[in-house]
């Protein structure tokens, strides 16, 4: 069994994760709407993504013994005005995940709790991961500009993107 304080920080991570999953989701559905079906898929991706992460945590904490408590997911933004726009608050979104996965990897050091350092360390590699991405995302997006050609032919390679679910999910 983790400790409560622990299993009470890794509770608040899945609903961070789910809320995640919900921002993307809607960040999926306005670029569906806004006939970006390429950026479209990249959030949906996004979206399954962070619900594997939240499985994940569920099921360690079903495996350690302890209690899931699931909470409302609270609202998320549904409009963007700019592809740009929606990856800087993905960058800035995955900067705070960051911290919340750095704050569960402190608590569970204090309480040396080396099998949950173990498991948030695989979240620590993919929070480098996330925010790398969204800012190549960025980075991509400046270059481009107002460039029509450009955002079209960004939007048909991300089409291609794919979910490849994590372990640990159910």
């Amino acid at each position: 069994m983790v400790s409560k304080k622990l299993e009470t920080a890794i509770n608040e991570q899945i609903n961070a994760e789910f809320w995640s999953a919900y921002l993307y989701l809607s960040m999926s559905v306005h670029f569906a709407n806004e006939g970006l079906p390429g950026f479209a898929n990249w959030f949906k991706v996004q979206f399954q993504e962070e619900q594997d992460h939240a499985m994940k945590l569920i099921n360690y904490l079903i495996s350690k013994g302890n209690k899931v408590k699931l909470k409302p997911i609270e609202e998320v933004d549904t409009k963007w005005d700019s592809l740009l726009a929606a990856f800087d608050d993905t960058l800035e979104h995955e900067k705070v995940v960051t911290g919340m996965i750095n704050n569960l990897v402190s608590i569970a050091r204090s309480e040396n709790d080396y099998a949950t350092e173990n498991i948030l360390q695989w979240f620590v590699s993919e929070q480098v991961e996330e925010e790398e991405t969204a800012q190549e995302m960025i980075d991509s997006l400046k270059l481009i500009g107002d460039n029509g050609f450009g955002i079209y032919t960004m939007d048909k390679e991300l089409a291609a993107r794919s979910h490849v679910s994590v372990e640990g999910g159910v």
